[in-house]
């Protein structure tokens, strides 16, 4: 197999930048453990650190619709099925909604068991449940912020979807700083933090102009339903 210069640039334009935003999109809770560490000691730390599976799970499943959605949307659209990819990304944003109010169930009434489950007792089990009942509420806004990602992606926008992850990394740092450092918000100000950056990415990815929505071309609720 000859693989040409062009080729490996066109490899690694898309990789490096999809390594750079996965790899940023695990490390929310690290920071948010680096400022709470320092403001509230071991027991906060701790507790930052049970409830992190909690947040990889969310995460897990924003990027698993996301990646097969936009595996299949991208084989559809190199076919010139357009309506058949508008069908899938209609599919993979309704079960991400699903999937998120889901979750954000499961996690909001049924925490404690599931933190009690991961290790979290004494002092933890309260602080863990601070934080991850401001995280449930934010569950949304974590699936299709990494949900959304291959689709950008798969449309061009490798290196948008590496900025907004950038920008909502940075965010998370600046609110971790004035919630925790300067609003002494404990564990509901990080997880505020993480919440915040996370949104910023979601508003960002939902009015860029490549967009995986792009409503002029993909009319994906109509085509969900089968109607035009």
């Amino acid at each position: 197999m000859n693989i040409n210069k062009q080729d490996v640039r066109i490899f690694f334009r898309y990789v490096l930048p999809s390594i750079f935003s996965f790899a940023l999109s695990g490390i929310y809770s690290i920071v948010d453990g680096y400022f709470i560490g320092n403001r509230l000691g071991d027991a906060g730390l701790s507790a930052v650190t049970i409830v992190y599976p909690i947040v990889a799970f969310i995460q897990a499943v924003g990027t698993g619709l996301g990646m097969g959605g936009a595996i299949y949307f991208s084989i559809e659209r190199a076919r010139g099925q357009d309506k058949e990819a508008n069908r899938l990304i209609a599919i993979a944003n309704w079960l991400m909604l699903g999937f998120s109010v889901l979750l954000t169930t499961l996690v909001l009434f049924y925490n404690a068991p599931m933190l009690k489950l991961l290790g979290a007792s004494g002092n933890m089990l309260p602080l863990a449940q601070e934080y991850i009942i401001i995280i449930s509420f934010g569950t949304g806004l974590q699936i299709f912020g990494t949900g959304l990602v291959p689709f950008i992606r798969n449309l061009g926008g490798s290196s948008f979807a590496m900025i907004s992850m950038v920008s909502g990394f940075a965010t998370n740092i600046v609110f971790d700083y004035l919630f925790v450092w300067v609003w002494e918000q404990g564990m509901t100000g990080a997880a505020l933090a993480t919440v915040l950056g996370q949104g910023l990415i979601r508003r960002g990815k939902r009015h860029c102009g490549l967009c995986v929505y792009r409503l002029h071309d993909f009319h994906y609720l109509a085509d969900f339903t089968g109607h035009r």
